[in-house]
């Protein structure tokens, strides 16, 4: 099962779209949290914001993670041992107030269990590759834990 989360804060109708259509084209297994996003999606059933008591079993039954560069998604991830598609919210197209999770994607990029889709057709690509994708292993959070906290905290002083 993909499990899709795109935040609770800001709507997200760009993936949230951009799923669904993948979603009718291939016949893949998904369950959304949607937020605020005007899109309703027509070929997976999905929830505003998924309860907190459901949260953990959601992210243990999915496969992938599909998600917006939030960093408590990416974190849950790792938690999880679950491999991740970022697909960062773009201020240029109105989908956040600064470009902060294309910043994030970039840091991010390349780390182990951590997947960037920039465009929607990265997305279909990984999306299809699946069950190539890998989690991050414990030894790797552990070791990249560090350096991403030292990166994370050099962006912010930069803001």
């Amino acid at each position: 099962m993909i499990l899709l989360t795109v935040g609770t804060q800001l709507p997200f109708d760009r993936l949230v779209s951009a799923l669904d259509d993948l979603t009718g084209r291939f016949g893949l297994d998904v369950y959304g949290q949607v937020g605020i996003s005007t899109v309703k999606p027509k070929n997976f059933p999905s929830v505003q914001n998924i309860a907190a008591q459901d949260f953990d079993q959601k992210f243990r039954s999915a496969d992938v993670i599909v998600a917006h560069a939030g960093i408590g998604t990416v974190l849950s991830a790792q938690k999880y041992r679950k491999p991740i598609i970022l697909f960062p919210r773009k201020a240029s197209l109105g989908e956040h107030r600064n470009e902060h999770q294309t910043a994030t994607c970039n840091q991010l990029e390349n780390r182990p269990g951590i997947y960037v889709a920039w465009t929607e057709s990265d997305l279909e690509r990984l999306v299809a590759d699946r069950a190539s994708l890998k989690a991050a292993s414990t030894d790797d959070v552990a070791a990249g834990r560090g350096s991403f906290v030292s990166n994370l905290r050099d962006y912010l002083e930069q803001l």
